[in-house]
């Protein structure tokens, strides 16, 4: 009778065994993972160690790695036993834990030097050295370690392995400056991605690379459209985790550069849901969107708890942060932020984010030439990347650092093509930003109806949005400078004389504009040389003549 129940429970487990397999072809994970605990062969363990992986349970995918990895070395198959000591040590890696993570490279490395130079995992074994590589900066010998990942995998026929090669040439490509050659790399990859050639877990890490490089480089619609791709694939995996939280972190980037911030932010919190128990490297980047979000629709607070948040996960919050110190009307500590943000960044054009941000910053505290030196290193960048969107928003800055200078047909000539590349990309915020400086451009022409129109069709962009600090700084303008801008002036400026014409002090003036007096200062100096000036009294007259006050 005992041996009758031994029977019967190897049956059964043998039946689970089955089932989890089928489970696993499936894409059932969280299924698999139940079904294949109990399992005791190297193909199973690493099944299971997959299954496991994707459904969240990353501990029981680390045991199952390492039964396997013993499997395979009791049966003298040191290669495979190497293979899988790489993805307990690779993911660890990406987890943060170096110490764990290195001692398995390191044990992956020695069975590979013993099972000598015919397996697969030498060439997987190359990828952390050619991660830390780009990550230093050093394309060539990055693009040289895929390279021969990627003729190993050629020579044994292992597709993650040589969609991973290209992943990481692509980005090489990227690191080197050869963007044009990398983004081809990158798409490449995203063939055998989307036909199915490749792992789950490869699957995974090439979507999320490619949408975090597409994103880095401001390719709006290439990030789109792998976005997109993306969630259909996670949503085809209901039991899904590791990838689920960042994938929503993309589409609510994506969605808010669309125009629907309703939907962005909810699904910003959902990614942050996900990326929080157990926590993913990946939240401070939700924590941020989030943030920005905030920012946009003027929750001053929840935005300021959201972009420390992201600071404590490792994402930095500049420039958001910086711009809500200008919407807070702290121009000297926005200028302050970006300045020091900008200097910490290497390379000539820096992060073109943050030169965007620091046009708009500079050009409120009333420093032209400042705001000029970042316009042009931004668009040093945007010729220099050749992307729809930095040029639109590199034309943006130029514009409006040449409508401060006084400039407006010249501000009118970049502001026109940046507001037509934001509405090609369907970016209806970035476009209506970008009338509200070419209504003040025509104002300042003496064309009010084309300046009301363009105003009026950027406050109901704003209106629909939820954009109050936009709608607010607009109603700021329109009450400073009634009728037309005063000649060269910007609407700050004609803000600052307005209130001089009433007799009020610099401390006066910064209160009521919620600026500091340096800044107040600097608005006068810039109006004295605009304007030929050389005193309150007469920029008073001048107040009265252009009808001001």
């Amino acid at each position: 009778r005992g041996a009758g129940a031994g029977g019967c429970q190897t049956r059964a487990m043998t039946g689970a065994i089955e089932r989890g397999r089928q489970a696993f072809d499936r894409q059932a994970w969280g299924e698999a993972h139940a079904l294949l605990a109990e399992a005791t062969e190297a193909a199973d363990l690493e099944r299971l160690a997959v299954a496991a992986l994707l459904a969240g349970h990353d501990d029981d995918s680390v045991r199952a790695w390492d039964r396997a990895h013993g499997e395979h070395l009791a049966r003298g198959d040191a290669d495979r036993a190497a293979l899988c000591a790489f993805w307990i040590g690779f993911g660890l890696m990406l987890r943060g834990e170096a110490a764990p993570a290195n001692g398995w490279l390191a044990r992956a490395d020695r069975l590979v030097a013993e099972a000598g130079p015919g397996g697969a995992a030498r060439g997987y074994l190359m990828v952390p050295a050619a991660m830390a590589a780009l990550g230093a900066g050093d394309a060539a010998t990055g693009d040289a370690l895929y390279a021969a990942a990627g003729g190993i995998a050629a020579a044994t026929g292992d597709p993650d392995l040589e969609a991973l090669a290209l992943l990481g040439r692509g980005e090489a490509a990227i690191v080197g400056d050869d963007v044009g050659a990398g983004v081809s790399l990158l798409d490449e990859a995203m063939v055998a991605v989307t036909a199915g050639q490749v792992s789950p877990v490869m699957a995974g890490i090439v979507y999320c690379a490619v949408i975090e490089v597409c994103i880095a480089l401001h390719d709006i619609r290439r990030a789109a459209e792998w976005t997109d791709a993306l969630g259909r694939w996670c949503d085809a995996q209901p039991d899904l985790v590791p990838y689920r939280g960042q994938c929503l972190v993309h589409r609510s980037q994506v969605l808010q550069v669309h125009g629907d911030w309703a939907r962005a932010a909810a699904v910003a919190a959902d990614a942050g849901a996900w990326l929080s128990d157990p926590v993913h490297p990946a939240l401070g980047v939700a924590r941020y969107q989030q943030a920005e979000l905030c920012r946009l629709r003027g929750e001053v607070g929840a935005a300021e708890a959201a972009y420390r948040e992201a600071s404590e996960h490792g994402r930095d919050p500049q420039p958001g942060l910086a711009l809500l110190r200008l919407a807070q009307g702290r121009v000297d500590a926005a200028v302050t932020a970006i300045a020091r943000a900008a200097a910490e960044v290497p390379g000539p054009g820096g992060r073109p984010d943050l030169a965007a941000a620091e046009v708009d910053i500079r050009l409120a505290a009333g420093d032209t030439s400042g705001a000029r030196r970042a316009a042009e290193a931004l668009d040093a960048v945007a010729a220099a990347r050749d992307a729809p969107y930095l040029r639109a928003l590199a034309g943006r800055a130029t514009g409006a650092v040449a409508l401060a200078a006084g400039d407006a047909p010249g501000a009118l000539g970049w502001l026109r093509p940046a507001w037509a590349g934001f509405r090609a990309l369907a970016m209806p915020y970035e476009a209506a930003r970008t009338r509200v400086p070419i209504g003040l451009a025509c104002r300042a022409l003496g064309d009010d109806d084309a300046a009301d129109l363009e105003l009026g069709a950027a406050r109901a962009v704003f209106e629909r949005l939820g954009a109050r600090p936009d709608l607010d700084a607009l109603a700021a303008r329109a009450g400073a400078a009634p009728g037309r801008l005063a000649g060269p002036l910007t609407g700050r400026e004609c803000e600052v004389l307005r209130l001089v014409a009433t007799g009020r002090t610099n401390r006066e003036i910064g209160a009521a504009l919620v600026i500091s007096e340096h800044t107040v200062g600097r608005h006068l100096q810039n109006i004295f040389t605009k304007l030929g000036l050389s005193s309150r009294a007469a920029a008073t007259a001048y107040a009265y003549e252009h009808d001001l006050v």
